[in-house]
């Protein structure tokens, strides 16, 4: 076992033990020098049967882990394979497991278990939407870690999967009895998103309840048998999650959220209410249409009046508040984010146009729209679910303002959260530079992590696939639309820049280098010649480019490196 005090690598300075499990004990860190704390976690080999396996699904955990980049889950720093133990030095996750909350003080508020699943299951949306999926397995209260803040964090991923589209079955049979779906324990065919929503269903059900369904009598109940004031709408939230069936599941994480944040709906009181108050309608509108008219002509009067009021509100709109009440009375609609078709029409570019109106997009506004985003009563679930084509459209709309507008400083961040944004399109055909994006925003991912970890190989790979996504992202002009163009080979020029460690593979490639800029100039020199709105634009980004060329002629004069970010 590591000792208190002592120091790992030379700077990982053990401070106390955390916690420990079967095979390995976890303590925490400090780097002096960074002055950041980290949870290092030992495995010692002299104390694990068949070491090489358990070694296995150690580092299958830290590849997944490596790839993923989330607010709600950890990051891997380090690995150190030495000769009695391997260790993994990972983000220090402050707070206790929700485990311990059930074992000190019983069943969970409601309401706040709720929040608890609203942000497990974005967790999920985003495991579930890598390419190829991951499958966590693993979901129960114990591997959930709630912080100071009230966030929580999910955590070990020793039996989380890749989902392969042509297994028939998974290859081993994993995860917690009494949380795990039934096809994890083999002959019901391979395990996909819908198994960890049986887990969350599971992980609910305990932690509403206060019953551990690992132990006798081993069910699930209806969670009103137990405590009768519980949601009647929670109640058929958990028992469809935890169908035998993944059929008569949910069948995404995203349509989990979406009844989470409506689970107050789909209660029978709730619905008691809304027969009264429909009822109550029907009658008003009975007395008024003294001539006759039917129920059916009033709901097509009612569904007129509401277009026309949704159309009207858009049209009218000068604030934010405007624009989510016409997001409100029809969220599946488009036109209160993105305008109408042709906007002459109304003269109003929709939200998007709105918050650009003053040439940028800052960070509280960006922040709102995730918030818009996450409401689910005003938001795009909606139009995810009955308007899938305008959904991609709308995230594409706010991932390109991002792109081209998004006034934060550290472009990692940008590109980080306009790939939130362009990941949720996921149409590559019809959205290529959305796709490019994405894939831009993954290669900034892994510039920071094997940076950190000093790879320079991978490094190198890393940088030359950045070239080439914008090599890429450089030939398309977007339908000839010159300021989307120009915007775009900006952000190329900008890119190129920024990075000291581009000059490491560049030289290889210093005849693609320069024709790409060289390309880029003749392209911009034509719109300037077309299109005198762009001049300006047109003036700065050939000035950066001569710039960045006489750099590179005079550094290939005097045989030296070139680093275009000086």
């Amino acid at each position: 076992m590591l000792e208190i005090g002592s120091l790992v690598e030379g700077k990982y300075k053990i401070l106390n033990e955390v916690g420990h499990g079967g095979m390995s004990v976890v303590y925490l860190a400090m780097n002096e020098k960074a002055n950041k704390q980290w949870a290092v976690k030992e495995v010692r080999k002299d104390g694990v049967k068949d070491f090489e396996v358990v070694k296995q699904g150690l580092v299958a955990e830290i590849d997944i882990l490596k790839r993923l980049n989330h607010p709600s889950l950890p990051s891997i720093v380090d690995v150190l394979d030495g000769e009695e133990s391997f260790i993994i030095v990972m983000d220090y996750i402050q707070g206790n497991s929700l485990q311990k909350a059930l074992q000190e003080y019983g069943a969970q508020p409601q309401n706040v278990v709720i929040e608890w699943a609203k942000q497990l299951c974005d967790v999920l949306v985003y495991l579930h939407s890598r390419e190829p999926s991951i499958i966590y397995r693993d979901m129960k209260p114990a591997n959930i870690m709630l912080k100071p803040d009230g966030k929580v964090t999910l955590i070990d991923f020793g039996t989380a999967r890749e989902f392969k589209e042509r297994n028939l079955a998974d290859t081993h049979c994993l995860g917690t009895v009494g949380y795990a779906a039934p096809e994890q324990f083999g002959g019901r065919g391979q395990t996909d998103g819908r198994t960890d929503i049986y887990g969350l269903g599971a992980t609910l059900y305990h932690l509403v309840t206060g019953m551990n369904p690992c132990e006798p009598p081993y069910e699930i109940r209806p969670i009103r048998q137990i405590n009768p004031a519980l949601s009647g709408g929670l109640e058929k939230i958990i028992l469809k999650c935890t169908q035998n069936n993944p059929d008569d599941r949910y069948q995404s994480a995203a349509e989990l959220m979406y009844a989470l944040e409506h689970y107050e709906e789909i209660d029978d009181l709730y619905k008691k209410k809304q027969k009264k108050k429909l009822t109550k309608f029907v009658a008003s509108t009975a007395a008024t249409a003294v001539f006759g008219i039917t129920a059916i002509w009033a709901n097509s009067a009612a569904e007129a009046a509401k277009k026309q009021n949704y159309e009207l509100m858009v049209q009218q709109a000068t604030s934010w508040e405007d624009y989510e009440d016409a997001i409100a009375i029809d969220p599946s609609r488009t036109e209160a984010y993105i305008g109408f078709e042709g906007h002459e029409k109304y003269n109003n570019k929709g939200l998007i146009g709105f918050i650009l109106s003053d040439g940028a997009l800052d960070s509280t506004e960006s922040s709102r729209l995730r918030e818009l985003y996450a409401d689910a009563d005003v938001a795009m679930e909606s139009m995810r679910i009955g308007n899938p084509e305008g959904y991609k459209k709308v995230c594409n709309e706010i991932g390109r303002a991002h792109l081209f507008y998004y006034t934060v400083q550290v472009k990692e961040d940008k590109y980080a959260t306009t790939a939130e944004w362009f990941r949720r399109v996921n149409d590559k055909k019809n959205y290529p530079l959305a796709a490019a994006c994405c894939d831009i925003a993954d290669c900034y991912d892994n510039i920071e992590r094997y940076t950190k970890s000093n790879e320079m190989n991978k490094l190198e790979i890393i940088y030359e696939d950045l070239f080439n996504k914008l090599l890429y992202m450089s030939s398309d002009t977007n339908s000839g639309d010159s300021d989307v163009s120009m915007r775009i080979w900006q952000e190329v020029v900008d890119i190129l820049g920024d990075h000291k460690n581009i000059k490491k593979f560049v030289s290889k490639k210093e005849n693609e280098m320069r024709s790409l800029l060289q390309n880029i100039d003749e392209k911009c020199e034509a719109i300037g010649n077309s299109n005198p709105f762009q001049e300006e634009n047109v003036t700065k980004l050939r000035k950066d480019i001569k710039e960045m060329l006489d750099k590179r002629i005079d550094a290939a004069k005097n045989n030296m490196p070139t680093d275009t970010s000086q």
